[in-house]
């Protein structure tokens, strides 16, 4: 088995661990998140990141990220205008700092 197979059964067992979840009594839901996502989703919102876009970004990284219970996406980029201007900016802080704890790791990793 080469190394890169290697990083891949390792990145595959860490996404295999099951779904973690927020419950958000404001929007009378509970979210789902993996507990680890790839530098693709990533990247997407670092980049935003970079360029000074911090509301942006969060609002991505809860579009990226939230799951139904079914591990399928509970927003798409047409829910994008409806969250940047129509949600509660607290509760949507809240929310994006827990998914975004999951993944706080590579971001600690890319500071260094």
């Amino acid at each position: 088995m080469s190394v890169i197979n290697n990083i891949q059964d390792h990145f595959k067992q860490k996404l295999a661990g099951g779904l973690k979840k927020i419950t958000v009594p404001e929007w009378k839901t509970d979210i789902y998140y993996k507990p680890a996502y790839s530098f693709a989703v990533e990247s997407k919102i670092i980049t935003l990141q970079q360029q000074g876009k911090t509301v942006e970004a969060l609002v991505t990284s809860l579009i990226e990220k939230a799951l139904d219970p079914e591990g399928k996406p509970m927003f798409n980029k047409f829910d994008k205008n409806a969250l940047m201007n129509d949600a509660d900016p607290q509760v949507l802080l809240r929310v994006c700092a827990e998914l975004n704890n999951a993944t706080s790791e590579y971001e600690e990793v890319a500071k260094n």
